[in-house]
């Protein structure tokens, strides 16, 4: 499937880009198709955080996003890093006090605010005192109008942004008259930007929403939910290990993921990762062979000595078919993941360093083509019985098909 964002940048009054503008779309076509305001903020903050990845969309700069009453009462802001974003309040949005307390609490957290479509009004805006920036349309007001704007709102830490300006004369006399932000087609038009999406499981994901709108959020049992859901593992380790976090040391586990994040983060994150629509056209067979490598690698770490390692196991066998399910290069994906040394290169062959783990991997798919020569081989090597891993193969199978007939509801035994 893929998924589609546009941007459009914004100009300082050097005509340097200071940030972008980020605009909900689902075609190549650039025309804005959806008419719910949440949904489509809701996407577009889903697909900058886990499909494209803050840094290939922003490259360092600010992302303004429209937000509606919910989303900023709903603090979903606090996905991104206040230096990653500006919240464009939309001009339908009514300061009633839980608006304006979501709106001073962003504000002590360092976010920034923009109140988009800005117009004079005799009376004063309730918001203004927490905004950062006025976003001025010049397609909807007039000269006289917006010298009023800049002359009445004017004051340090306010900042006036020209949008719609779409020839020379309307950027000049902008930038003459105080405006600080540039934005229109006489600049640049809205960029669609398209990249493949990563399939997930529909029915483990409605089990994982249910689960994390429970009032008495289990740490243990998400979890294991989501090692489950092989392509949730892959947005929550690409989103924690990307740059906005800042991080000296990977982070290369879903319990790592998790305690970084927090109980309310996790909240957050799995709804905007699970709500919007993740189909996919691949076959739930592939799916559930992935789940069974993965199970199988997690059960033989102990015989390997590597009992340590049973979550990198496990992460190795869930991502095998990774280029597969999305229908990219595996090198690549592997690279967003940030996953260790050793649980890359046994995921692409690299046979030359003496890797158990390699070992492991050519096991299992040696037991998948029942080329029982080589598996007694890759046994003796690892020191262990040839029936031990038939028996583990045959649990993992075992294991893997209820998991599927639960639609994901059986725990994971430990």
């Amino acid at each position: 499937m893929e998924v589609f964002l546009a941007r459009q940048p914004i100009f300082d009054s050097g005509l340097r880009v200071h940030g972008y503008e980020l605009l909900h779309r689902s075609c190549r076509t650039g025309a804005f198709d959806c008419t719910d305001g949440d949904s489509a903020s809701m996407q577009v903050l889903a697909n900058t955080l886990l499909t494209f990845g803050p840094s290939s969309v922003l490259s360092g700069k600010p992302g303004f996003v429209n937000f509606t009453r919910d989303l900023l009462v709903g603090d979903l802001a606090f996905l991104m890093p206040p230096h990653s974003l500006v919240i464009e309040v939309l001009e339908s949005v009514e300061a009633d006090d839980e608006v304006i307390s979501a709106c001073r609490k962003l504000r002590s957290k360092r976010y920034l605010l923009a109140l988009d479509d800005f117009v004079p009004s005799d009376s004063s805006h309730p918001l203004v005192e927490f905004a950062s920036i006025l976003k001025v349309d010049f397609r909807a007001t007039t000269e006289s109008e917006r010298r009023g704007i800049v002359q009445r709102y004017g004051r340090p830490g306010l900042r006036m942004l020209a949008e719609k300006v779409e020839i020379q004369e309307e950027f000049v006399w902008a930038r003459r008259e105080g405006f600080s932000y540039f934005q229109g087609y006489f600049f640049a038009r809205p960029v669609i930007l398209a990249k493949k999406d990563v399939p997930s499981f529909k029915v483990n994901l409605r089990r994982i929403l249910a689960e994390v709108h429970d009032p008495e959020f289990d740490f243990e049992r998400v979890e294991s939910l989501i090692k489950q859901e092989m392509p949730l593992c892959y947005r929550l380790l690409r989103y924690v290990n990307s740059a906005a976090f800042e991080l000296r040391s990977r982070i290369a586990s879903v319990r790592q993921a998790m305690a970084l994040l927090g109980e309310e983060e996790m909240r957050r994150w799995l709804t905007l990762a699970a709500l919007p629509t993740l189909a996919s056209d691949k076959p739930d067979e592939l799916v559930e062979t992935a789940v069974l490598r993965a199970r199988f690698c997690e059960l033989f770490a102990p015989w390997a000595g590597l009992s340590h390692r049973r979550s990198d196991l496990f992460l190795m066998g869930m991502c095998s078919l990774l280029d597969v399910m999305i229908g990219r290069p595996l090198d690549e994906l592997l690279g967003e993941l940030c996953l260790a040394e050793d649980v890359r290169g046994a995921l692409l062959g690299d046979l030359a360093a003496e890797n158990p783990l390699t070992r492991i991997y050519q096991l299992i798919l040696a037991c998948e083509r029942a080329e029982w020569d080589e598996v007694s081989l890759l046994a003796g090597r690892l020191a262990s019985p040839a029936e031990v891993v038939s028996d583990l193969y045959l649990e993992a199978v075992r294991w893997s098909a209820e998991i599927f007939r639960a639609g994901g509801l059986v725990a994971r035994a430990r």
